[in-house]
């Protein structure tokens, strides 16, 4: 007998981009069946009035190994994510992939290596405003490769992070990647808002290395009205064959760490930004406006807190997302409970809550095509994101006409605030949020390349 049956629900097809009503039996780990009929089973859903769906991929997060961000990622839906981005990254991916196999996880997870924390410091560049020399950069070459052979699904930059990096040392992480058939996710070198030099350095990369390359968190980077400029820039480079994809979240105020460059008081002086912009996201402080004085109090006496700043316009995301070569994504980070960013609990809900119910600029079957079959093509996850037989059983069902996201800002609510209508989602067969919420399982594994 078939270990779970879903019954009476609305199955998404990513392949053909529809929706007809299916029954999907489950049997270890894997979809086993699907029928017109009724399936029996030893346990059985009843999905009446629910979408069946993949499991949403995160292609953008820091989760990287953290519980609680798990269970936060489970519960908006989502059943794989990628981390190690914005080139930050466990040092050692082995020890990693060996830890989270034997404790067990909420979701599976797929690493890159980072540029910043797993390559540069190691090889011995570890200040951020100078550049590499060419042994430093040979030697992150070496560790790169250490990394891919170990089943990292790529190499990923945060350049904004570390303004010093030569394109050189880029270019030279890129030629490596590419070679073994992975990808580049970047989150850009911005040296003011208003900055465009970014995309071409990127572009020149994939010029010459021919890599793979997926801007993270578009709108985070171009939100100060240059979204529009931005996406006519890499349309043009797309003509010209180059390998570009993009991911965005669904808020324009993004937020990250105290003591990284971004929040450098040179760097605040040189884009003009203004402390009421600044919310402290985590801490003693959280839920304050940022001023001078806690500012200088903060960088002295609490460097490691988030920071939410707050800028751009509602309809650059909405721009963003229509495009077919963008994947939604949550850039979730590992924070206590009532901390952090809305983002890290109501991505994805709001994504279909507001792309397809309220603003219907996708149809319900493109909108979850983007969440599911395109970030598995995009990093290469052959088990994941369709519903057909033999595929993996990682399945998330909500009620298209009520999911919606509860999480807000830590001045205005809670961030982490569970959404609502996603009733059920299995991860490898494993029911892991039952009614809305977590049931404990830790069925998620490592995914290797």
């Amino acid at each position: 007998m078939l270990t779970t049956a879903i019954n009476h629900g609305v199955m998404v097809d990513v392949l053909t981009k529809t929706r007809h009503q299916r029954n999907i039996g489950i049997q270890e780990g894997k979809i086993v069946q699907i029928s017109d009929r009724p399936l029996e089973a030893e346990s059985v859903i009843d999905a009446n009035g629910l979408t069946v769906s993949p499991g949403f991929i995160d292609v953008h997060s820091h989760v990287d190994g953290d519980n609680y961000a798990g269970i936060l990622s489970v519960c908006q839906g989502i059943t794989t994510t990628v981390g190690g981005n914005c080139g930050c990254s466990p040092v050692d991916l082995n020890a990693f992939f060996r830890e989270q196999e034997e404790i067990g996880f909420p979701i599976h997870q797929a690493m890159l290596i980072g540029h910043q924390t797993s390559l540069r410091e190691r090889a011995g560049a570890v200040d951020r405003y100078r550049p590499a020399t060419k042994e430093q950069v040979e030697k992150m070459g070496i560790l790169a490769e250490k990394a891919l052979q170990d089943g990292a699904c790529g190499v990923s930059f945060g350049l904004d992070y570390v303004p010093g990096s030569s394109l050189d040392e880029v270019m030279e992480l890129a030629r490596i990647c590419e070679r073994y058939g992975r990808i580049c996710p970047v989150h850009t070198r911005l040296l003011t808002d208003k900055d465009m030099y970014s995309l071409y350095e990127l572009f020149q990369v994939a010029r010459e290395t021919k890599v793979d390359i997926l801007i993270s968190h578009f709108v985070y980077q171009y939100c100060n009205g240059l979204v529009q400029e931005g996406l006519r820039m890499v349309e043009k480079a797309r003509r010209e064959g180059l390998r570009i994809q993009m991911d965005s979240g669904m808020y324009t105020n993004w937020t990250t760490y105290f003591d990284t460059a971004t929040f450098d008081l040179a760097n605040i002086q040189n884009n003009h930004w203004h402390w009421e912009q600044m919310v402290v996201a985590t801490g003693k402080y959280k839920g304050q406006i940022m001023s001078e004085e806690l500012y200088h109090h903060m960088k002295k006496e609490y460097p490691k807190e988030a920071i939410i700043f707050f800028e751009g316009e509602e309809q650059e995301v909405y721009d963003c997302l229509v495009k077919p070569y963008v994947m939604p994504s949550t850039d979730i980070g590992a924070y206590a409970k009532g901390e952090g960013h809305p983002q890290i609990a109501g991505t994805f809900p709001k994504y279909l809550k507001e792309m397809v119910r309220e603003r219907k600029l996708l149809s319900l079957e493109k909108a979850v095509y983007k969440a599911t079959w395109m970030p598995a093509q995009v990093f290469g996850f052959a088990q994941k994101g369709e519903i057909s037989v033999g595929k993996d059983a990682d399945l998330t069902l909500f009620d298209a006409e009520k999911i919606c996201d509860k999480a807000d800002y830590p001045h205005r609510g809670a961030p982490d605030a569970r959404p609502e209508g996603i009733p059920y989602v299995f991860v490898d067969g494993v029911l892991t949020v039952k009614n809305g919420e977590y049931t404990g399982a830790c069925s998620g594994k490592i995914i290797k390349k």
